[in-house]
């Protein structure tokens, strides 16, 4: 994959109920806040142990606020090595409402 693929919130679902990884890039306070039940949360100062540890031939799914910004993340998540790369379109607000059971809270 050269590039990444937007995909709706409902491919990204089943794609996370297979075992896809979600990688959320809102800020601290969102992400704990309320996030997809188990994403990691993914910032500047997590991505070298996150790109350390992963599989990169295991789908990863990047999730923001609304779908934009999570457009840069999975294509620099390309540029890294990782085969298959998704933005969700409708981001983490298009998430929530749509599955609200599967959300979680930090706190």
């Amino acid at each position: 994959m050269e590039q990444f693929e937007a995909i709706t919130v409902e491919q990204a679902h089943a794609r996370w109920q297979q075992g896809g990884i979600v990688v959320d890039i809102r800020d601290p306070q969102s992400f704990t806040t309320a996030h997809v039940t188990g994403a990691v949360h993914l910032t500047n100062e997590t991505l070298s142990d996150f790109v350390r540890e992963a599989d990169f031939d295991a789908p990863v799914m990047v999730i923001c606020y609304h779908g934009i910004s999570s457009r840069n993340a999975a294509q620099y998540l390309i540029s890294l090595g990782f085969d298959s790369v998704y933005s969700i379109d409708g981001g983490f607000e298009a998430w929530q409402n749509r599955y609200p059971q599967d959300t979680a809270s930090a706190n």
